[in-house]
């Protein structure tokens, strides 16, 4: 074991030598990720991305930044309880942004089954803005597990925001909208399902933040899987989308299913639905964040398959296992 991840700490190690060097450890590295990702972020008008992603082994941690504030996820174990390493962490984001407690928002992030990371943890109901290639989004650093934006998919959405006009946009399991809103500012005609009416309301609020026109977007307050199967026969939908967002959870048992839902175990009859709402020459984006997930050979020989998981992932992420994105075509 290494010495860092021996270091026990207890108030009176605070001002000693060894706990200030590895303070400063800290500091360093995050130093040098905020010198690499800002000159990016001013250039692209983004507010919102990851500045630690457990760089330093010792240090299970990751740490988002979000204009003036930063949220962070302990990813330590139970081994990890008696090293106590939260305060260094946190004395090395006040010493480098000169902040205080109420700008530093703690979250334990244990693995999440289904609707499980979407469960409401606070009451605070307070929303702020962040940018993202300069438009507008309301997050909730509060509340929820998760902020209403998932920063891993910050490249699907820059891609959905080009050359949509004249386009149908279909954003399954859509969340806050962030996906849709930006395909909507490309030009699309959006529809967004989501079977939970909170985040629907949400995503409505960011089209309007951005002065979209409801009336030329549709939410369908539904389990998204029900939809994918009652509207594939609708003649108004079949064969009616340009391009389809499809990022379903890992697991899931709400009781608003009358089933279990495994992505990967479920993925054929998944997909074979969701292409029957594609026009003929459309692009199904099929993402999810099983680490070991792996593609249906039936798929692969039914559709024409390109796994574009290395193109959609974040310069700020280390973790190259965040999600896996498949560009999903009808073979001709």
């Amino acid at each position: 074991m290494s010495f860092f991840g021996q270091v026990i700490i207890t108030e009176s190690d605070k001002n000693g030598e060894v706990y200030d060097n590895i303070v400063d450890m800290i500091e360093n590295r995050i130093q040098k990720n905020i010198s690499k990702l800002k000159p990016w972020a001013e250039k692209y008008q983004i507010q919102a991305y990851r500045i630690y992603d457990r760089d330093i082994p010792e240090f299970p941690f990751i740490v988002d930044r979000y204009n003036e504030f930063l949220v962070v996820y302990d990813k330590s174990q139970l081994i990890d309880a008696e090293k106590n390493h939260l305060p260094l962490l946190m004395d090395a984001l006040k010493n480098i942004f000169g902040v205080d407690d109420s700008k530093i928002i703690y979250k334990q992030r244990r693995q999440q089954k289904g609707v499980d990371q979407y469960q409401k943890l606070g009451t605070e109901n307070r929303k702020i803005i962040v940018k993202e290639n300069g438009i507008p989004l309301y997050i909730n650093l509060w509340d929820y597990l998760d902020t209403g934006l998932f920063l891993d998919h910050r490249p699907m959405r820059y891609q959905f925001s080009k050359k949509q006009s004249g386009k149908k946009f279909l954003n399954l399991f859509c969340y806050t909208g962030s996906v849709s809103v930006m395909a909507a500012m490309g030009g699309a005609t959006t529809y967004s399902v989501d079977m939970s009416k909170t985040y629907l309301e949400w995503a409505q609020e960011n089209f309007k933040l951005n002065k979209l026109d409801l009336k030329n977007h549709f939410f369908f307050e539904e389990d998204a899987l029900e939809f994918i199967k009652d509207y594939s026969e609708h003649p108004d939908f079949r064969g009616g989308f340009d391009t389809i967002f499809l990022d379903p959870p890992t697991f899931s048992n709400s009781k608003k299913m009358d089933t279990t839902f495994e992505v990967e175990r479920d993925q054929d009859l998944l997909v074979e639905n969701v292409m029957k709402l594609l026009k003929p020459n459309g692009i199904l984006y099929f993402s999810n964040n099983k680490r070991d997930f792996k593609i249906s050979t039936e798929l692969v020989k039914k559709y024409q398959i390109k796994n574009i998981t290395p193109q959609t992932i974040p310069i700020d992420f280390h973790d190259q296992k965040i999600h896996h994105c498949f560009e999903i075509r009808n073979l001709r």
